[in-house]
């Protein structure tokens, strides 16, 4: 009898398979983690999201999750995508351009295009699939990219597909910016800056960012994923804020933050959203977002347009927050929902995490590549849901294991 050769590469010795070469460079690879302290592993809840969740029978106050508002776990949101259920199914069963384009995709567009004062709309599946297929469709290799040092994954990717120049500027330093814009010559010219730096928690200067780009002739693109629903008069996020919104080419916005959803949406001119449609290819070539999720996605737009309190109850935790961390010692501003408190060494950055859940808190170490070299953090995210008792525990532990 002839053995195939699946049977030659994968035969079962003991009780383990053995998968061949790639396995051995796997293991390889994971004992060079587990060295350096930056190995990572699943952990699941057994509870829905919220402030409070249980992880391994125990509970914990959660203070690492972006769902900024609390609906993740919302009665009418749950509700309207169980409603989308039992009139549209549940999955959309292809891409966009062949058969997954429903009426609920077409109308959250259109919502979500009104909520943030923008010409039109394009729902992605997720805030990556947004940025690394915005940048490709966009730019090419004629063109040059200048991306924030500190941009998330997701950026730096898309500038990478795109084939265009990558060229990085310092931390919101506009004035490097500026430099470079006049120094280097392509076709065209793109920058692209998160609102709120994810891992840090501040802001970019948008208004010099634009005033710049509107100098230079270069187009701007800007990550609004934690700022949606959080940051603006009505929730609109930062351009909204500093009124640059007109100055903007490319917002980019998630439904899986502050709307406690799934999901991510492109914001700019009919031309862009047509032009994406056509050219970009986490889009083209991925099945679309269940209709029922657009279905909650609406209904959580719903509740922070109605409910301007669920921000405001999210602002007071943050300065309260902050002028806790500040009376500790760690200068802290109340910029975002995100505060990290930077330990250094990833081990360190473990320790302190394991130490803060035994004293009832979930708080995540961020380590590299997420965040650069000697840089390792606790990072702590705020919700509204968050209660002042949760607020006090929270501060204890921080000055229990963290305070200098």
């Amino acid at each position: 009898m002839r053995t195939s050769a699946l049977e030659v590469t994968v035969g079962r010795q003991g009780s383990a398979w053995h998968a061949g070469t790639a396995s051995d460079w796997a293991e390889e690879d994971l004992r060079g983690l587990e060295r350096h302290g930056l190995r990572r592993h699943l952990e699941a809840l057994d509870s829905p999201q919220g402030p409070v969740v249980r992880l391994g029978g125990t509970e914990l106050i959660n203070f690492s999750s972006n769902d900024y508002l609390g609906l993740a776990n919302n009665q009418r949101v749950k509700r309207a995508a169980a409603e989308a259920l039992g009139l549209r199914g549940v999955g959309s069963g292809a891409s966009r351009l062949l058969v997954g384009s429903s009426v609920a995709h077409h109308q959250l567009e259109r919502r979500l295009a009104v909520f943030a004062h923008a010409e039109a709309g394009l729902l992605f599946n997720s805030g990556y699939a947004a940025n690394v297929g915005i940048l490709s469709a966009l730019c090419g290799p004629e063109d040059a990219i200048f991306s924030d040092e500190r941009n998330h994954a997701s950026l730096i990717d898309g500038c990478r597909l795109s084939r265009a120049r990558t060229v990085i500027y310092p931390h919101g330093d506009v004035r490097a910016l500026e430099r470079l814009l006049r120094s280097i010559a392509a076709r065209r010219k793109l920058v692209c800056t998160e609102a709120v730096f994810s891992m840090d928690g501040d802001r970019a200067p948008l208004l010099q960012l634009a005033a710049t780009c509107g100098e230079h002739r270069a187009a701007l693109l800007v990550d609004e994923a934690h700022a949606f629903g959080v940051i603006g008069p009505t929730g609109a996020g930062l351009c909204e804020e500093l009124d640059v919104i007109s100055s903007v080419d490319v917002r980019v916005g998630t439904l899986g933050k502050a709307f406690g959803v799934f999901g991510a949406f492109a914001l700019g001119s009919r031309s862009i959203s047509e032009l994406l449609l056509n050219r970009a290819r986490s889009l083209v070539f991925s099945t679309a977002i269940p209709p029922a999720l657009c279905a909650a996605a609406e209904a959580a737009i719903d509740r922070v347009q109605e409910d301007p309190q669920l921000r405001a109850r999210l602002w007071l935790n943050v300065r309260r927050f902050a002028e806790g961390l500040d009376a500790m010692g760690m200068a802290a501003q109340p910029r975002s929902p995100i505060f990290p408190i930077i330990v250094g060494d990833p081990r360190r950055a473990l320790q302190a995490s394991r130490a803060l859940r035994d004293r009832g808190l979930l708080v995540k170490a961020i380590r590299p590549p997420t965040v650069p070299s000697n840089t390792s953090r606790l990072r702590f995210s705020l919700s509204a849901a968050h209660t002042d008792s949760h607020l006090d525990q929270a501060l204890r532990a921080v000055r229990e294991v963290l305070a200098p």
